[in-house]
């Protein structure tokens, strides 16, 4: 019996057409990348002769191979910008760097716009920023609408560790929320007006509020009882509240208080008494922040047009920085988020001792601290914003030494055309973001004051900025009753989180999630769709 052959194998159909020859992927031209520093300009391996389709994966992988300054075992992240030639920018409000998403083939020379600025024989100084080694996925979804306060609500903090949440409301009442179960935990009632700010102590043992009452409440987050009666003294509503950082002073942090009454109050929550008044602006104090140079120092700012430095062990003046028109709104430093934050980190470690808890914040300031000193942006109604570096060398002026209204800004942050509503570092201190009555919030290098991109997409004003622990996503709300948070590869919307019904007033970010709150009375939290896969690193 003769053998039977198999039959001809099918081809396949597309739609009636046989199915293309495959396109054979064409060469790519090799090209000279100098890898350099962010921080300082300098070169972090020799230049090296490479494919110009190599992804921005390998490039990463390249340089940790390549760099003497990266450990070995421990490889780094990395993000990757190309500088554009001043020449090239001639668009106000463009963008200065092109950032390596895919790679310098894909985002550079095959780029319609950019493929302009750059050719093939050029030198590639690709700029590297080290990421952090976790990750934030950022929310997608409405995961819960919280009602409870009945008026609108004006301020949201979450707590050190991300555990709890707190918001203040113009129904007189602060609420705290549990954010394992998103479900209200106790309702903090005593001021005779609406509570204007809420602010955590970095070790999470007490909440302290501040209300048009002009009255000062300290509460314990876990039972939420109040601490002790009011803190009474100032005459107008109080604006802004600050703890003294867990490095400086671990066990009994003391609280500064600014207010409309022109004045500053530093509390001692062990005699329960003002230790100092600081009375030098002669027109409202709209923020106050604790920094950590030396053994403390206070930033003011007020619609005196001044920003203020004090010292804060003994209360006496070292600085006057006058060179904003206007009132100075909001205040930033790069180490907010550490300060805040104290000894907690992403690893989720918890400090079983004062002790313990003063050397791990002291960490993670010095950590921030290494490369730069403590800057301070202010932002204005006169729609600039500057950035200052009052401690260079990171100690404050001698004690001898005359307040001193000689320090000049590191630079001046042009561009919005209606009055900063606020401005945030991010966590790492290399960026900044100002949010602004001009619909857009612009990204800022965090170190020099350069402008980096303009995030558009709001439809009304910008009230506040928020950063992701990873400082690799920024989210911002407004008076669009939209919340947006932001791709800060494309400087695109990544997500817009639509779901209230009036103007937002506040958003925080911690871990995966963030809250926001605003005219509609209801606390709104977001968080990753179930499809999603979660946190890489709990923050």
């Amino acid at each position: 019996m003769a053998t039977l052959l198999p039959p001809p194998k099918r081809v396949k159909v597309y739609h009636g057409v046989p199915e293309p020859e495959p396109v054979p992927q064409a060469p790519s031209s090799n090209i000279v990348v100098q890898f350099v520093s962010e921080d300082d300009g300098q070169p972090l391996a020799p230049a090296v002769n490479l494919p110009a389709n190599l992804s921005r994966e390998a490039l990463e992988g390249l340089l940790n191979k390549l760099s003497p300054q990266v450990p070995q075992e421990d490889p780094v992240p990395f993000s990757f910008h190309v500088q554009l030639p001043e020449d090239d920018v001639k668009i106000p409000g463009a963008p200065t760097r092109i950032v390596i998403s895919k790679s310098i083939e894909d985002d550079i020379l095959k780029h319609p716009l950019n493929s302009r600025s750059f050719t093939e024989e050029d030198v590639f100084v690709v700029h590297c920023s080290p990421q952090s080694v976790f990750r934030v996925r950022p929310p997608t979804r409405c995961s819960s609408t919280l009602s409870g306060h009945s008026s609108p609500i004006l301020c949201a903090s979450f707590s050190p560790t991300g555990n709890f949440l707190a918001t203040g409301s113009g129904d007189t009442t602060a609420r705290l929320w549990n954010l394992g179960t998103e479900m209200p935990s106790h309702t903090l009632s005593g001021h005779m007006g609406w509570v204007l700010c809420v602010e955590w102590e970095a070790m999470e043992r007490k909440l302290a509020t501040g209300g048009h009452d002009g009255h000062v409440r300290i509460w314990d987050p876990k039972t939420g009882k109040p601490v002790g009666d009011a803190l009474k003294g100032h005459t107008k509503w109080i604006t802004s509240l600050c703890w003294e950082p867990i490095h400086l002073n671990p066990s009994a942090p003391r609280l500064a208080s600014s207010s409309k009454d022109n004045t500053v109050r530093v509390w001692s929550l062990l005699t329960r008494r003002v230790e100092y008044t600081l009375g030098g602006h002669t027109a409202s104090v709209n923020v106050v922040k604790w920094g950590g140079v030396g053994t403390g120092v206070l930033y003011t700012a007020s619609s005196d047009r001044t920003v203020r430095v004090w010292d804060a062990e003994a209360g006496r003046p070292l600085h006057t920085l006058k060179d904003h028109a206007h009132w100075v709104t909001t205040l930033a430093l790069n180490t907010d988020f550490v300060l805040r934050t104290g000894p907690f980190d992403h690893t989720g470690k918890k400090p079983t001792s004062d002790e313990e808890a003063q050397k791990l914040a002291l960490e993670r300031y010095t950590a921030v601290l290494s490369t730069t000193p403590e800057l301070l942006i202010s932002g204005s109604d006169d729609h600039t914003l500057f950035l200052w570096s009052p401690f260079p060398n990171n100690q404050p002026t001698a004690a001898s030494a005359a307040p001193s209204t000689k320090t000049k800004p590191l630079g001046r942050l042009v561009g919005h055309s209606l009055q900063v509503s606020h401005v945030s570092f991010s966590p790492d201190g290399r960026w900044a973001a100002s949010a602004s009555w001009d619909s857009s919030v612009r990204i800022w290098e965090g170190r020099t004051g350069k402008y980096v991109a303009t995030l558009r997409g709001h439809v009304g004003a910008v009230y506040r900025v928020a950063w992701s622990a990873d400082s690799r996503g920024v989210v911002s709300c407004g008076k669009d009753s939209t919340v947006k948070t932001w791709d800060l590869k494309t400087y695109k919307i990544r997500n817009d989180l639509p779901g209230h019904t009036d103007e937002v007033y506040c958003v925080d970010f911690v871990a995966d999630k963030i809250v926001s709150g605003g005219r509609d009375r209801t606390v709104k939290m977001w968080a990753l769709s179930l499809s999603s896969s979660s946190i890489c690193a709990h923050f």
